[in-house]
C-alpha cells in the first residue's frame, strides 16, 4: 500500500470506522516493511542477559530482507531512567526466507523488576522501487517479574505508538489498542498496518528459520491494516499466538530527506499468548 503523510480521512467516512476492529481491511500490497525489535520472550521471570536483533524485513514472509543503516540509537528506559545502548550495537548478517542482509543487533542486561521499554531510531531507508525513504522508530517493551510499570508512558518520539494494554500480556483471539502519536499528538486517519512474525527466529547468528507458522488464505491477506479514529486510536483482534508488529504509517512531521519523499513511521511489536486448557 503506498504510504501517506498525515492523511485524514473526510468526515463522512469516520463513523464507519471508528468502532470495535477499526477499519479492519486487506492491504493490496503483498509485503510491508517493518523494523524488528526483537528479544525472545517479552514476559520474563527474572532478569539477565538478553541480545536485541534488527533486522529490516517482511516478517509475514520472512523476507525479502532490507539492508539497514547503522541505527542512529538504541535506548532503554526502566523506571523512570533512560540509558543509552547506542555505543552497544553491532553488525551482523541476517538470513531470510529469500536473501541476505545487512542486520545489527546489541546485548544488554535486564536489572531489576518491571518494564522495559527499548527504542531504536534507524537510519532513513530508501525504497528504491517507490523512490522513497522509510525510517520506522520503532518500540519493544519487556517485562521481568510480572510487576507494570511504564508500559503505557509515552517517550516523547518523533512518532510512536502507545498500548491500551500491557503489550506483552496479550491473549490470542483478544483485543488489542493503543493510539499513534506524532510528537506526543494522537494522530487521526492514520493507516496502521499489521503483520505476524511468521517464522522463528535463530537464538544463535542471524536469521529465520525455515518453516511458517501459518499459511494465509490468499498472498494479500499477509497484511491487514487498521485505521485511527478522532481520538488517533486503533483496534485490532488478535488471531494468534506470537509476535505481532504494528506499523503507523507516515505519520511523523517529517516529509523529505535527502530531496526525496521520507515516510516517518512508528512501529510497535507485542507478544500474544495462547490459553492453555486443563480440562
Amino acid at each position: 500500500m503506498n504510504r501517506v503523510h498525515k492523511e485524514t480521512l473526510p468526515l463522512n467516512l469516520r463513523p464507519l470506522l471508528a468502532g470495535l476492529m477499526t477499519g479492519m481491511l486487506a492491504s493490496q500490497s503483498a509485503s510491508a516493511h517493518f523494523q524488528m525489535l526483537h528479544i525472545d520472550d517479552y514476559m520474563r521471570a527474572k532478569g539477565g542477559n538478553i541480545t536485541l536483533k534488527m533486522p529490516f524485513t517482511h516478517p509475514s514472509h520472512g523476507g525479502p530482507m532490507m539492508d539497514m543503516g547503522k541505527p542512529v540509537s538504541l535506548s532503554v528506559h526502566h523506571k523512570g531512567k533512560q540509558t543509552d545502548l547506542t555505543d552497544k550495537v553491532t553488525p551482523l548478517t541476517w538470513q531470510g526466507t529469500e536473501n541476505q542482509s545487512a542486520a545489527y543487533h546489541a546485548q544488554t542486561k535486564l536489572r531489576g523488576l518491571g518494564d522495559y521499554v527499548f527504542s531504536l531510531t534507524p537510519e532513513p531507508y530508501l525504497e528504491t522501487s517507490e523512490d522513497t525513504y522509510i525510517q520506522q522508530f520503532t518500540k519493544t517493551i519487556v517485562n521481568v517479574g510480572g510487576l507494570p510499570t511504564t508500559w503505557n508512558e509515552p517517550l516523547g518520539l518523533t512518532a510512536e505508538i502507545v498500548p491500551d494494554q500491557r503489550p506483552y500480556a496479550v491473549y490470542a483471539g483478544g483485543l488489542f489498542s493503543a493510539v499513534v502519536l506524532a510528537e506526543g499528538k494522537p494522530v487521526s486517519g492514520a493507516e496502521v498496518e499489521v503483520e505476524f512474525l511468521n517464522y522463528d527466529v535463530n537464538e544463535t547468528g542471524g536469521g529465520f528459520g525455515e518453516l511458517p507458522y501459518v499459511e494465509y488464505p490468499a498472498d494479500n491477506l499477509n497484511i491487514m491494516t487498521v485505521v485511527t479514529d478522532d481520538n488517533g486510536r486503533f483496534f485490532f483482534g488478535v488471531p494468534h499466538e506470537g509476535y505481532w508488529g504494528f506499523a503507523a504509517l507516515g505519520v511523523g512531521a517529517n516529509t523529505e530527506h535527502k530531496g526525496k519523499d521520507l515516510s516517518q513511521d512508528a512501529v510497535l511489536w507485542i507478544q500474544a499468548h495462547q490459553l492453555k486448557k486443563l480440562r
